[in-house]
């Protein structure tokens, strides 16, 4: 897993052997054990990684008015039960412009003003909540719907 893993040398001597990873792939998910030994003591802890992906289909560059899905998975054991979406900190009603299911989000006609942030979050069988972010950029014109510019002549324009 290197480079993406390291343990900060300098926390060990208090006691601190926490792994970072970063960044975090789906692949990443699973038990992960630590042992440390000290003064004839020894100790272990066991930290089961999960692991939540938000993917773009199709990638970036979403273009206005082209449609897109949104995916959420998650490595969670237990059956999900429930996806809902937010937009900008507001939660999305499924409607002929947001179609929710199975973890996926469908954006027939995205607008500019769908632009921004996005959050998944899966309710599972054994009541746990997990969720994750994905910054969505569209490109396209963000302007007035009906653009009419006058320019005297022999001027610039844009």
């Amino acid at each position: 897993m290197r480079p993406r893993v390291s343990v900060q040398h300098s926390a060990l001597r208090n006691g601190n052997f926490s792994l970072r990873i970063h960044p975090v792939r789906r692949e990443d998910a699973g038990l992960y054990e630590a042992q440390v030994a000290y003064n004839m003591e020894s100790h272990s802890c066991q930290v089961e990684l999960g692991v939540i992906t938000v993917t773009l289909s199709p990638p970036s560059p979403v273009v206005e008015n082209e449609p897109l899905l949104l995916s959420c998975n998650s490595s969670h054991w237990a059956n999900l039960l429930e996806t809902r979406w937010f937009h900008n900190g507001r939660l999305v009603p499924t409607s002929r412009t947001f179609c929710s299911l199975h973890g996926t989000l469908s954006i027939p006609r995205p607008a500019m003003s769908d632009a921004g942030s996005w959050r998944c979050q899966l309710r599972y069988s054994n009541n746990e909540i997990v969720s994750a972010m994905y910054n969505l950029k569209i490109l396209g014109f963000d302007g007035p719907t009906n653009p009419v510019v006058y320019a005297a002549a022999g001027s610039a324009a844009d």
